[in-house]
């Protein structure tokens, strides 16, 4: 009952209220927009700076070392270019800088010249190839030494080779005495050179078997030359202008079509070289090359034994 009378302890209750976040502002946008600009800053100056040349990076060195001084004296790094690029101009892929429109620079105007011309020179060569085996396909008397007749646009030009076989030489064996065949073959082709506008250097090549009397007067070298020079006349009798042709050359066997076999067939061939511009103008540099005419480089052909 002492309990009973005892009085009433309050009842407490603690209420917890959480306060709700604010809303978020936009203060994250303009710090990450300041980034994304401070980004492109840095990228247009490491680009800036790429594209400057030594010269100019040093004068703008020199101009915050002492600003006042490089402004009042001028100078490269003074701030009074136009572009990073010397001589101007929008290309940056230029590192020389651009003419000006309406600016007359020789040296610009002859490189225009020179492309142009080479350019010329690789569509009448093309066009040539062409035209030569065309003919070849059309004609049934050359189609059937069409494997015999090889065309090659190469840095100098068009090389059309005449090739021999073992089982249908181009020559008589030992001689210059030109082949039925061959003779047809050559004056196709130098009907086909007619109108040419570019040079032509000849060539005439034999394998490497020594001549009978080679160490005593008429060699390989002496062959090789009757036969380019044989070939000449076909050539001409065509209708090839004489006075196209820039040399004619006897090789021997110092230039070999199949060096692993000295002795093959293939070794024994015709070269006609129709020369670009460039290609005839460096041969006729040369000093020993002193004129424009025929160089015929042959020996007078004496009465000789048959090869081998």
């Amino acid at each position: 009952m002492a309990d009973s009378k005892k009085p009433l302890q309050p009842i407490i209750v603690k209420k917890i209220k959480k306060a709700s976040h604010g809303a978020h502002g936009g203060a994250w946008k303009i710090a990450y927009a300041d980034f994304v600009t401070a980004m492109m800053a840095f990228f247009l100056l490491m680009w800036l700076l790429g594209s400057t040349a030594t010269g100019e990076l040093q004068g703008i060195a020199r101009y915050f070392q002492s600003p006042l001084k490089v402004a009042l004296l001028g100078g490269s790094g003074s701030g009074n270019s136009n572009s990073p690029i010397n001589g101007g101009g929008t290309d940056l892929t230029r590192s020389n800088g651009q003419i000006k429109n309406g600016e007359n620079d020789p040296g610009r105007r002859s490189e225009n010249m020179d492309a142009e011309s080479a350019q010329r020179d690789r569509e009448r060569i093309a066009q040539l190839q062409q035209k030569i085996s065309a003919l070849i396909s059309n004609d049934s008397r050359l189609r059937e030494f069409q494997q015999q007749i090889r065309l090659e646009i190469t840095g100098d030009g068009l090389r059309i080779q005449i090739v021999d076989d073992q089982n249908r030489p181009m020559f008589d064996l030992g001689s210059a005495l030109v082949k039925p065949y061959m003779r047809d073959i050559l004056r196709a082709i130098g009907s086909a050179l007619s109108g040419i506008e570019n040079r032509v250097s000849l060539e005439g090549h034999t394998d490497a078997t020594p001549y009978g009397s080679g160490e005593r007067g008429y060699s390989n070298w002496e062959l090789s030359s009757d036969r380019a020079n044989a070939s000449r006349r076909e050539l001409v009798a065509a209708g090839m202008p004489e006075d196209k042709l820039v040399r004619v050359l006897g090789l021997a066997s110092s230039t070999l079509l199949e060096a692993s076999d000295p002795r093959a067939a293939v070794n024994r061939r015709i070269s006609i070289m129709v020369l670009t511009r460039a290609a005839e103008k460096r041969l006729l540099e040369i000093p020993s090359i002193s004129s424009t005419k025929t160089e015929v480089l042959h020996a007078p052909r004496p009465a000789i034994p048959d090869r081998r």
